[in-house]
């Protein structure tokens, strides 16, 4: 796995469902924007549920930080579509890696599993990672931390431990 931050994020363009409808997302699209891309391991399972609400709920908080929230995993738009009807409606849309290249471009990919692994992204407008979190699939992210983080990086300065939004910073790098 190669570090990504400070590198352009990899490039690509997913069919999902958004607002019950099927449609095409590139990463491309969202220049100008902060994106939130995360990964998750499959549809159907039971921690997943908790994040992919947890994002929805959150929607409003990382619009008003001009970021936009993109869920993906190796399942397929149809998969997304029918548990969309058990999960209730999203504020973002879910993408569909089918062909497990996202994922692997990532460093997100478990491939005897040919899944993805929790793994979180925040992209700056011009296209840059700066931020990559991976975890063991077993444990939940935080949708505040990632709020969190965002914020801080958002500022353009060094934000000390456990920095929250309206607290000093350590200035300019």
């Amino acid at each position: 796995m190669s570090t990504f931050i400070g590198q352009k994020a990899p490039e690509f363009k997913l069919e999902g469902v958004s607002h019950e409808t099927f449609e095409w997302h590139a990463l491309a699209d969202y220049r100008g924007k902060w994106v939130v891309l995360f990964f998750y391991p499959r549809d159907f399972t039971f921690i997943c549920p908790t994040e992919i609400t947890g994002f929805s709920k959150a929607d409003d908080a990382f619009k008003k930080l001009n970021a936009q929230v993109l869920g993906v995993s190796t399942d397929s738009k149809h998969s997304h579509k029918a548990w969309l009807k058990e999960l209730g409606a999203l504020k973002y849309p879910l993408l569909a890696d089918t062909t497990h290249k996202v994922a692997a471009a990532y460093g997100a990919l478990i491939e005897e599993e040919g899944e993805a692994i929790r793994a979180t992204f925040i992209i700056d407008p011009e296209g840059t990672v700066k931020y990559a979190l991976y975890h063991a699939d077993n444990v939940g992210r935080s949708v505040k931390e990632t709020l969190r983080v965002l914020e801080a990086l958002q500022t353009g300065e060094k934000c000390p431990m456990e920095w929250n939004p309206g607290e000093q910073t350590l200035g300019k790098p």
